[in-house]
């Protein structure tokens, strides 16, 4: 009997070298002369939801933007190493980072959605990609926020103003504008943390949901969120990946003393 978690572990860690969708290899980030990332290695599962955890500063967000090179954006910010996704290097010359960012989609730790209507919200990867046929677009709509459990609340009132939404409600129209254009992955940066229980429940709930279709990576400062809902958990600190295993593994059995200091809230 004693036998069998160490031999069950062994099979998930290989069952996650072959589904993984993203794999960051020797990856060093630099914010000018301060390095933030140090040598990460990490693959992340198809179809899982992978959490990120770590007190602030350690790294999650810097290494969430990584994944479809919103860093890019910052002028000072320097990267070695490899991230690919699918099997192609994003940070290969001449990759096109627009259309990553279309296979790689983003949720905010602040719901942002666009001063237009909730139709034109999540239309909008593809009214930009060209698409105007309203056939297609209708279809587009109801398909992503019923994929984001908005479409009960919202389906008669798709001309008004997005901002007119709650925040809980906007924070899903969010994610239904990521998945409209049917990324591969989506990115969520502290999705909940500005959001009172109740709504923080949905968006869970829809998580939950999505990762059928969809590969989630999560970063979250709320532990018990993580044990949740994540699959996989990576623990970082100080721009390291100190830990990264099965989430109910990591929470119960963590197999460093760090990790275990962290997760019982001896600091963080």
């Amino acid at each position: 009997m004693h036998g069998e978690p160490a031999r069950e572990m062994t099979e998930t860690a290989a069952s996650v070298v072959e589904r993984s969708i993203v794999e960051v290899a020797g990856l060093n980030l630099w914010y000018g002369e301060s390095q933030a990332l140090f040598d990460i290695h990490l693959r992340v599962p198809e179809y899982r939801v992978t959490a990120f955890i770590g007190p602030s500063g350690c790294g999650k967000s810097t290494l969430l933007r990584c994944m479809n090179r919103l860093n890019d954006l910052i002028d000072s910010v320097r990267t070695e190493g490899t991230i690919e996704v699918a099997g192609e290097d994003v940070y290969a010359p001449g990759y096109d980072v627009i259309s990553l960012r279309r296979r790689v989609g983003m949720v905010f730790q602040k719901s942002n959605p666009f001063p237009k209507s909730i139709y034109e919200n999540v239309v909008y990867g593809h009214r930009i990609a060209g698409e105007n046929r309203r056939s297609v677009l209708d279809e587009v709509v109801e398909r992503s926020l019923k994929a984001a459990a908005l479409w009960g609340e919202v389906k008669d009132r798709l001309g008004e103003n997005a901002l007119g939404l709650s925040g809980g409600q906007q924070q899903r129209l969010c994610i239904a504008r990521a998945i409209a254009v049917d990324p591969t992955v989506i990115l969520m940066d502290e999705p909940c943390s500005a959001l009172d229980p109740i709504a923080t429940g949905r968006i869970e709930e829809t998580i939950a949901e999505l990762k059928k279709q969809y590969t989630i990576v999560i970063v979250t400062h709320n532990l018990q969120q993580a044990s949740r809902i994540s699959d996989y958990t990576a623990f970082f600190y100080l721009g390291k990946l100190v830990e990264f295993s099965p989430t109910e593994a990591m929470f119960t059995n963590p197999r460093l003393r760090q990790t275990e200091d962290y997760v019982t809230g001896r600091f963080g």
